[in-house]
């Protein structure tokens, strides 16, 4: 026997609005939590690496240590204990002591351990981007208007542009994601409001100053773009080449060149400004771009010059 249920039951969803949460730490909370954009936070990079050199400077002398009492023992004729641990844990446990040896080695490991995890967390910190000039301007504007902390000294992280770091992925949310963002923000009409903001979006505020988009929904109309731009840098040349090849051969030979090099840099501004690629895709996808071009210039060269032999 089957159970049925209503679809409120399914599609109902509660979202709790920014107004709701107390001024304070816990609306400013909920305000940077609610958009990735809007998750920008310090990445204090001056004390990291404060404590980094500390740390680096404790070690240096522990090693400094450890040295000195390798030299003084093999100096001492003492080379055994040099060459086998062993034999070294096994003396000092005759002689009823721990060597000085295993406690400084103990102590250098635990603050290498330290130095290594801070080292490497610092190392994925500079890794984070800086936000945009749109999002930092937009999160300021908020703090300006809403006043959410009780003083201007912890506001003033805020205020530290260069050592703020955002949370949102630049290679997910390139340039021509904020410039579609910016345009629908522009436009700002009923039916791009209904088809860029989900109810739950629509209801997360009731701020007019502030518009919460769907992030999957901007990416579908960019790839739409994408999609589009792409298939017409793969079509529009094959057919400007041709129609160049049909007309004066003078001319031909000047403007063939030309209109691979132009088709060749639209392509690369493509890729850089609207995907976002690394130099090292770019240069790939150049070189296969390139490649396809040139076979088709050949090809109807080689069409061409059997036409002329016919």
């Amino acid at each position: 026997m089957g159970a049925s249920f209503k679809k409120s039951f399914v599609t109902e969803t509660e979202t709790k609005k920014l107004e709701e949460y107390v001024r304070g730490y816990p609306r400013l909370a909920a305000f940077e939590s609610s958009e990735p954009s809007f998750s920008l936070y310090r990445k204090f990079k001056y004390l990291h690496s404060r404590v980094l050199l500390e740390l680096q400077h404790e070690i240096q002398c522990l090693e400094s240590d450890l040295t000195s009492m390798d030299e003084m023992d093999y100096s001492n004729g003492k080379q055994d204990i040099l060459q086998s641990i062993e034999i070294d844990h096994r003396q000092a446990k005759q002689e009823g002591i721990r060597r000085k040896r295993t406690k400084l080695v103990n102590l250098i490991r635990g603050k290498l351990v330290h130095y290594d995890e801070l080292l490497l967390k610092s190392h994925a910190l500079n890794a984070l981007q800086q936000p945009t000039d749109r999002d930092y301007i937009s999160v300021r504007n908020w703090f300006h208007n809403e006043r959410p902390l009780a003083s201007e000294k912890e506001e003033s992280y805020i205020k530290q542009r260069e050592d703020i770091v955002s949370l949102r992925h630049g290679r997910q949310w390139t340039r021509f994601h904020g410039f579609i963002e910016q345009t629908i923000e522009i436009l700002n009409c009923r039916p791009i409001r209904n088809i860029f903001r989900t109810t739950e979006l629509q209801d997360r505020t009731d701020d007019k100053l502030i518009y919460y988009y769907s992030a999957r929904r901007i990416e579908i109309l960019v790839n739409i773009i994408t999609t589009g731009l792409m298939l017409a840098l793969l079509v529009l040349p094959p057919v400007v080449l041709y129609r160049t090849k049909v007309g004066a051969e003078e001319q031909s030979t000047v403007s063939v060149p030309a209109i691979f090099v132009g088709f060749t840099c639209l392509f690369a501004v493509v890729m850089v400004l609207i995907l976002g690629v690394n130099r090292h895709e770019l240069f790939a996808a150049m070189a296969v771009y390139c490649a396809v071009l040139a076979a088709f210039v050949g090809s109807t060269g080689s069409g061409q010059n059997c036409g002329n032999c016919s």
